[in-house]
């Protein structure tokens, strides 16, 4: 199974809605792996946007992430990190279609409530930096049998 790292911006934290996103998540069918509570302090969240240095939103990126407690996951599922970016919608709330995370409780082009992973390596990347390896947890809900069809041998 893939996984991806999802952060729960300082804008959904302050307005109340961890529980309603994380919800979709699971009621999609992914699995929590890995969860957390935490303010991000600048080197880190330097080190995690570190792609962006130099643009014009980098400042502002750094100085909105670093603004309030922030809430890590890790999700786990087929094709995780596809599944997440797309129930998460564009980037910018103004432009995401209603039914997606952004697009159902987004307005802004800069506060955009949630990250994901936009590839499996970049997930194994940005898991490492919030998460120690023992803090990820293997396990199998028993709904499983009833998300994917295992009869073949592999994950359909």
């Amino acid at each position: 199974m893939e996984r991806t790292l999802i952060i729960l911006k300082p804008d959904a934290v302050h307005r109340g809605l961890i529980g309603r996103i994380l919800a979709r998540f699971e009621e999609k069918g992914l699995q929590l792996a890995a969860l957390k509570m935490a303010r991000i302090d600048r080197a880190v969240a330097e080190r995690h946007y570190a792609p962006h240095k130099g643009k014009d939103f980098y400042e502002p990126l750094i100085r909105f992430i670093t603004g309030g407690p922030a809430v890590f996951a890790v999700l786990e599922g087929k094709g995780a990190v596809a599944v997440a970016r797309k129930m998460m919608g564009p980037t910018f709330g103004s432009a995401a279609e209603p039914g997606t995370i952004r697009g159902d409780f987004g307005v802004s082009n800069r506060f955009n409530l949630i990250h994901g992973s936009d590839s499996p390596e970049a997930a194994e990347a940005e898991i490492a930096i919030f998460f120690r390896p023992e803090e990820l947890v293997d396990w199998q809900p028993a709904a499983m049998v009833w998300l994917y069809d295992f009869s073949t041998g592999d994950v359909v």
